[in-house]
């Protein structure tokens, strides 16, 4: 039978960094609702969650680099919409942002987590904010305690 590795119980010690983006504020807010409620759900005091509002989603990596590189935070959440317009910018600000969430994440040896919306409408955005779809600011606090508890029961950790 093979060694699964299970993810460690969250710590109370443990701080959580989420990075939001004000454009299209009345997603992002249900959002960010989302995951300090699940993480405070798992025990996490709200003086050991800090949140950073940011204009847009383009600016999302440079806080979540500042926050990956200061040492203190177990993870960080990064919330934003990016909805489809009439041009491509869209791709292009999708494309920069989920490549410097990697590079972050590899870089500094920290969980960063992608709660950006790249949707065709603000109808798709809502349904994926609470609605239709799931919570995505809920999935990505879900997946940054996993990811804090598994980084802490893998050999060599």
């Amino acid at each position: 039978m093979p060694n699964e590795i299970q993810p460690a119980a969250p710590d109370a010690h443990d701080r959580y960094a989420i990075v939001v983006a004000q454009w299209n504020q009345s997603v992002t807010g249900v959002l960010l609702e989302g995951a300090v409620a699940t993480l405070r759900a798992a025990g996490v005091a709200d003086d050991h969650i800090d949140v950073a509002w940011v204009p847009g989603s383009w600016e999302l990596p440079l806080v979540a680099q500042r926050f990956a590189e200061g040492g203190e935070h177990a993870a960080v959440i990064c919330l934003g919409v990016v909805v489809r317009g009439e041009t491509s910018h869209d791709q292009h600000i999708n494309r920069g942002v989920s490549l410097a969430f990697s590079q972050i994440s590899l870089q500094f040896d920290i969980p960063v987590l992608f709660g950006v919306l790249t949707c065709e409408s603000m109808e798709q955005a809502v349904d994926r904010a609470g609605g239709a779809h799931g919570h995505k600011g809920q999935e990505c606090a879900e997946a940054a305690l996993h990811m804090v508890g598994l980084l802490k029961n893998l050999p060599g950790a």
